[in-house]
């Protein structure tokens, strides 16, 4: 096999927007089957990004033999189930963020998947590409001196509330959805998990799911981390990033277009806050979906570890899990 076979459950805007181009795009992959519960939408949606074969249940696409991974964009609530049924037919699942509702449940997947023999990835797609490369590379090397904060924020506004961001029983609200990010690059950034967590959450009375949180979380030996996620806020997104003799800046941190050059601002020195010493590194336009699904299919051929231990995902969903149960 020299590449891996994807079958996409599900005519999501995310995947027929962004990741299953990307996977077409990637030179060791090709996406041969799309599912939805709908017939006439698989169809529609393989027509429009010429997948060969589409499925009018998520079953029928796990059990055929020409599908050896499968990406999951279904609601969150739907990750841990069709992740596991998947995995069940011998499937490898990418499975979006977050693996599932709670850390109990995605125990649960991690041993399923494990028990099967299937390779498993959290789709955290930003990791992947060279601007984060880049920036923990700086951070590694001492550019910014020993690192001692983490500040990010992430927000966008929608108030639908027939989209599955603000059903509570579809795992939705703004920590699942977004905030999700500032938690893992946090601790990836600290290589640790935080040793305090404390939140402050506004819940919407209509939807029941949290809608502006802000989180603090206490890393051992002092360093801290502090993020904001709200889903009712004008678009943005943001971090920075504090050693003991600078800062680093991400100019676009999490969307990154992959049609466009992105920038990281390190500054170290200078007369602060006046005029500090500020270096810009121009990271070239990389599409983070592809290279996601570059990484995860070569895994798959050479029979490798993923790129992120599945254990990842536990861990970013028990500070979840710890920031939802604020009162």
């Amino acid at each position: 096999m020299t590449k891996v076979r994807w079958g996409v459950i599900s005519t999501a805007d995310i995947g027929m927007e962004k990741v299953t181009p990307a996977i077409q795009k990637a030179t060791n992959c090709e996406v041969v089957a799309i599912a939805s519960r709908k017939i006439e939408q698989a169809q529609a949606a393989a027509a429009r990004l010429g997948i060969a074969t589409a499925y009018g249940s998520y079953q029928e696409l796990i059990g055929s033999d020409e599908v050896d991974a499968v990406y999951v964009p279904l609601p969150n609530h739907l990750h841990a189930e069709w992740t596991m049924k998947a995995a069940a037919a011998g499937k490898h699942v990418l499975c979006e963020k977050p693996l599932a509702m709670s850390a109990a449940e995605a125990r649960e997947v991690v041993a399923a998947c494990s028990a099967a023999g299937v390779k498993l990835t959290e789709a955290f797609m930003y990791r992947h590409h060279p601007t984060w490369v880049e920036a923990l590379r700086l951070v590694g090397e001492g550019a910014i001196g020993e690192l001692r904060a983490v500040q990010s924020w992430f927000s966008y506004f929608n108030d639908d509330p027939d989209n599955i961001r603000n059903i509570a029983e579809y795992g939705g609200g703004a920590v699942m959805d977004i905030g999700c990010y500032g938690i893992n690059l946090s601790r990836m950034l600290f290589k640790a998990e935080p040793s305090r967590i404390e939140a402050s959450l506004h819940r919407d009375p209509r939807f029941g799911v949290d809608v502006m949180t802000s989180a603090l979380l206490e890393f051992p030996g002092g360093g801290q981390a502090v993020f904001t996620c709200s889903t009712q806020v004008e678009p943005g997104q943001r971090v920075h990033i504090a050693g003991t003799t600078g800062h680093i800046d991400i100019e676009i941190p999490f969307n990154i277009p992959p049609d466009r050059e992105t920038r990281i601002f390190v500054t170290s020195g200078g007369d602060p806050p006046v005029a500090p010493a500020t270096r810009e590194v121009t990271v070239p336009a990389a599409d983070a979906y592809t290279i996601q699904a570059e990484l995860f299919a070569q895994a798959i051929l050479d029979d490798t570890d993923v790129a992120v231990p599945v254990e990842d995902a536990i861990a970013n969903m028990e500070v979840i899990d710890a920031i939802l149960a604020t009162p």
